[in-house]
């Protein structure tokens, strides 16, 4: 499968001779609808799309008669996941409707072309093919919700499209209970409420941002209702463990509202202080550790648990720490 995704592919479009002029960034997105935006603008740099034989590069346009043609890997030209086997993977709940996975930590939920092999996505098109097409993308098959890359824990996956919009709902209406643990710097208070709204960070694009103050982000500035709970377990050693839930589900929402308050995660390289101790991790300390939810074809509350994976929970019995 390798070396078939690796394989040059050679694809031509013109533009119809009714259509006005057109950015190349729209005409290639029309060409090849299955690529998300992010996904064109990474082909564009690459180079391997010409207009009328030349070069294409951002910000060209292309106007009626004109030829657009790709030449590059057959990848790019895949319109879902490839199967991937991916070591560490648990399938810990299955029935005819749903799945839940436990995810590794350093692996990303879903990718955006045929280019990215090593998501959760490409395991379920490898081990369960039959959820290809369930869900609002085609790169998110089945995927209820994410998890960011370095955060393990378990994920929900439809097996079917009437799964997936009830869960889908169940999530919008906060219904669906997530339990995280996590270890972060400093003693916490015994329990706390965080409700800062959360924003891009407008300085990194790699980063979120908590709107603390009413300056931190311009007015226009679109921003997220997040509201996290957390209750301290223990702490040792100028760390705190937390168990952590969340009302909401915004992009990277325990990370920074834990750092916003002075408590960020343990090996949280972004939003954690530079050169902080990692204690030999390669990841930072946050676990999604237990889901429950409605089961959408009977109604039937659906609790599941995932073990701490073993790097984590070596530390805590390094730290003399107990959940």
């Amino acid at each position: 499968m390798a070396d078939q995704a690796a394989k040059t592919q050679i694809q031509n479009w013109a533009v119809p001779q009714d259509r006005g002029e057109v950015r190349l960034d729209f005409f290639v997105r029309r060409c090849l609808p299955h690529l998300s935006r992010r996904a064109v603008q990474n082909a564009i740099r690459e180079k391997i799309f010409r207009i009328n034989g030349q070069s294409a590069k951002k910000g060209d346009r292309l106007k009626a008669g004109d030829v657009l043609s790709f030449r590059g890997p057959v990848h790019w030209l895949v319109s879902e996941p490839l199967p991937g086997r991916h070591e560490g993977m648990r399938i810990v709940y299955e029935d005819s409707s749903v799945l839940v996975v436990d995810k590794p930590a350093g692996m990303a939920t879903h990718g955006f072309s045929g280019r990215d092999r090593s998501t959760l996505a490409n395991f379920l098109a490898a081990q369960r093919p039959d959820v290809l097409g369930v869900g609002q993308s085609r790169w998110e098959p089945g995927l209820v919700h994410r998890l960011d890359r370095e955060t393990s824990g378990l994920v929900i996956v439809a097996k079917t499209q009437a799964a997936f919009e009830d869960l889908r709902l169940q999530f919008g209406l906060r219904q669906i209970k997530k339990k995280y643990l996590a270890l972060v710097w400093g003693i916490t208070q015994a329990e706390g409420l965080i409700s800062f709204p959360i924003a891009h960070d407008l300085r990194d694009k790699r980063r979120m941002r908590a709107m603390v103050g009413a300056s931190v982000q311009p007015k226009k500035k679109k921003s997220w209702r997040a509201v996290t709970h957390f209750r301290k377990l223990c702490h040792r050693r100028g760390v705190s463990l937390v168990d952590v839930d969340m009302e909401s589900g915004v992009t990277h929402q325990i990370r920074v509202h834990m750092a916003a308050i002075g408590h960020p995660i343990v090996g949280d390289a972004l939003y954690g202080e530079k050169n902080s101790e990692t204690f030999g991790l390669q990841r930072h300390f946050l676990h999604a550790r237990q889901l429950s939810f409605r089961h959408p074809e009977d109604g039937r509350t659906v609790r599941v648990d995932a073990e701490l994976p073993g790097e984590l929970g070596k530390l805590l019995e390094r730290l003399k720490m107990r959940i």
